[in-house]
């Protein structure tokens, strides 16, 4: 395991002090949370007893954000959760709430993932990119600007005989729409 896939070390001290076992410093609850956000997984021992007060301690940064006004967890959702303590639902609800969370965070991941060009996941979009490409060509008779005529695209390598076929199948359906326009016109 590489340092950053460890849980980042934090020992408290009988003094109540967290002390950052790698940078050998003494943090806080918000570092705690900084560290956390930056995606580093930490864990909070009594240096004295060995307990592990993690959960504690993940619990009193979700509060301070509460109390702050930072308010994530709607009041049904914490009346939820109070209640899942007293009856049968405490055997449920942690592997609920991590399964809502992965998929969150899995969904979130993609949504990111797509955020660069959406489209380029679309099964053809290449191909239909490059024949709407020919199309407007076709339309504006290779003029672009003002008035200036575009320079002749090569077909790139990867090109194949479908996509001279598809662009020809363009030009005829152009040609028969610009027949009936003109009919049109008459």
């Amino acid at each position: 395991m590489t340092d950053t896939e460890k849980p980042l070390l934090i020992k408290r001290y009988a003094s109540r002090r967290l002390y950052n076992t790698e940078t050998s410093d003494y943090v806080t609850l918000d570092d705690i949370a900084a560290f956390i956000r930056d995606g580093r997984e930490v864990q909070i021992v009594d240096l004295k007893s060995g307990d592990d007060l993690t959960r504690q301690y993940l619990l009193q940064i979700i509060a301070e954000h509460e109390s702050r006004g930072e308010s994530m967890l709607p009041v049904p959702v914490l009346n939820d959760i109070v209640r899942s303590y007293t009856n049968q639902a405490t055997s449920i609800m942690p592997q609920f709430l991590q399964a809502s969370f992965d998929m969150l965070r899995d969904g979130q991941s993609k949504v990111m993932e797509n955020m660069v060009n959406p489209m380029s996941t679309v099964p053809g979009f290449e191909a239909m990119k490059a024949q709407q490409q020919a199309f407007m060509n076709a339309m504006t008779g290779g003029m672009t600007g003002a008035g200036k005529k575009a320079a002749p695209t090569e077909p790139a390598p990867e090109e194949d005989a479908e996509d001279a076929e598809g662009l020809d199948e363009i030009k005829a359906e152009l040609a028969a729409l610009q027949a009936k326009l003109s009919k049109m016109g008459k």
